[in-house]
């Protein structure tokens, strides 16, 4: 056994509390959003409940899963997210394996202008203008096809190609007789499982989250995405709680009512379009470290 100084132990503490800290940070405003999302608006209100429920009610997921909508959302989100991240990958890997060739024609002129869109972009009204010259206002498109790959995107996986696809693999591949779709299909992407995960996550995140281009490109309700439903019945319910503060007696008891339920539906409303990525992340998180330990080049 090895012995420990008093550097090292003292050292070992100060980062053990620190990950305490740390993950005390991180945990208690997903504890909180939970426990708020269920219980009494006037005791989240009034500082009562400041960890577990107080009061429990679920009226704010009542409310939520009584719109009709928000099923409709989910499917739109789900099949949104999925496609999306299939054309990203598939974009995406053949693209940053060219340009981690050396052998490639132009590789600098053309990694120039992919780093000149991270500084430049044409603004909300010329991506208007694409969107709706090619056709795709109000349909799936307009939300999967616009930023579908990112220059920052290309940037990592290129890095990752360069450091963890040896040039003598690819060589001894092509002695062999393979071609470079070939190399690329059989050798590189079986090599490539940890950034084909941290990318997919990445943009499957980013499309779950988004709302911005919903809202700017599509007019058919039955197209929304789950988050910009979720932002509807939350608008909708404030503007009705602020609606019903006018008058007195059976009024004001139903503005109250109605400020508790738009409390509840806040919280709830966070938990619903948030949960889907927290049952998915843990599963997603085996394939970082498989990916890792397949296919070592062994000196």
């Amino acid at each position: 056994m090895r012995n420990f100084s008093l550097s090292d132990r003292t050292f070992d503490i100060i980062n053990k509390i620190g990950v305490l800290i740390i993950t005390i940070i991180i945990i208690y405003p997903l504890i909180f959003v939970i426990s708020a999302s269920i219980s009494d608006p006037a005791a989240v209100s009034t500082g009562k409940m400041w960890l577990w429920p107080v009061d429990i009610t679920f009226a704010g997921f009542k409310k939520v899963f009584e719109n009709s909508a928000i099923w409709t959302g989910y499917r739109n989100t789900i099949i949104y997210t999925l496609v999306g991240t299939i054309i990203h990958i598939t974009i995406l890997l053949p693209c940053a394996y060219a340009l981690s060739r050396k052998e490639i024609l132009g590789k600098k002129f053309i990694l120039w202008i992919i780093l000149f869109t991270m500084l430049f972009s044409g603004g909300l009204i010329p991506s208007y203008l694409v969107v709706k010259t090619l056709g795709m206002l109000d349909t799936m498109w307009a939300i999967v096809i616009p930023n579908v790959v990112g220059a920052w995107s290309i940037l990592v996986a290129k890095a990752f190609f360069e450091q963890n696809i040896p040039d003598q693999l690819v060589e001894a591949s092509k002695i062999d007789g393979a071609t470079d779709f070939k190399i690329f299909l059989k050798i590189v992407l079986p090599l490539s499982l940890p950034i084909i995960a941290v990318m997919a996550l990445f943009h499957a995140v980013g499309l779950w989250n988004q709302y911005f281009n919903s809202l700017i490109y599509l007019s058919d309700s039955s197209k929304f995405p789950l988050q910009l439903i979720l932002r509807q019945i939350l608008v909708l319910n404030e503007i009705d709680a602020s609606g019903a503060g006018g008058g007195g007696g059976a009024m004001s008891d139903a503005f109250v009512e109605q400020v508790k339920t738009a409390s509840l539906i806040k919280y709830a409303v966070i938990i619903v379009s948030a949960l889907p990525l927290l049952i998915v992340y843990p599963f997603l998180q085996r394939f970082f470290v498989k990916g890792v330990l397949i296919g070592s080049v062994k000196e």
